[in-house]
């Protein structure tokens, strides 16, 4: 491909990958696109202004942990779940209460998590998050055995369809939510 030379022509390569993409694209891998030299600012004004473009159509421009992607809008969800009618995975509440423990609490091993709910975690609740690939093992806490420590990771976080853990609603919402029941 030569040279590119117009805005429309830049965005239309951005749009084209990100429409492909099955994961979505970091700066850098969307930098690569290009063969000529791109400032991220450049690239971001150009995110943007494509953001821009697809508002009030229904696939939008979404920021995530990893990257950008485009999906479609919210209100279109109940349609298109019809082309999938895949069974949502049903987690148990120890699953839940440990993915939870995990998110807010990070880093924690698996002692802290047995503290706070108070029972003993199973470890296939563990594997079940790991192969979810919603936790990893970030580390060890510097104790006697050292004990490995999880946190969660992107693919959770775009699951969520959010940037960073700071997006999570307060775990105050949850905890009146429970009295209020």
């Amino acid at each position: 491909m030569s040279e590119i030379s117009n805005i429309t022509e830049l965005k239309n390569v951005l749009e084209a990958a990100l429409l492909t993409s099955h994961e979505p694209l970091s700066l850098d891998d969307m930098l690569r696109l290009f063969s000529e030299k791109m400032e991220r600012a450049t690239l971001r004004m150009l995110l943007d202004e494509l953001k821009q473009d697809w508002d009030g159509r229904t696939m939008e421009l979404v920021q995530v942990a990893s990257g950008y992607r485009f999906q479609a809008r919210d209100e279109y969800a109940i349609f298109l779940a019809r082309l999938n009618p895949e069974r949502q995975a049903k987690y148990s509440r120890a699953v839940m209460e440990t993915l939870a423990i995990i998110a807010y609490r990070q880093p924690v091993t698996r002692g802290d998590i047995e503290e706070i709910r108070g029972v003993a975690v199973n470890p296939n609740v563990i594997r079940q998050l790991q192969e979810r690939d919603w936790i990893d093992v970030i580390g060890q806490r510097e104790v006697p055995g050292r004990p490995s420590l999880y946190g969660t990771t992107k693919h959770f976080l775009d699951d969520l369809n959010i940037r960073s853990l700071s997006e999570l609603p307060p775990m105050e919402d949850f905890v009146q939510q429970e009295i209020s029941i």
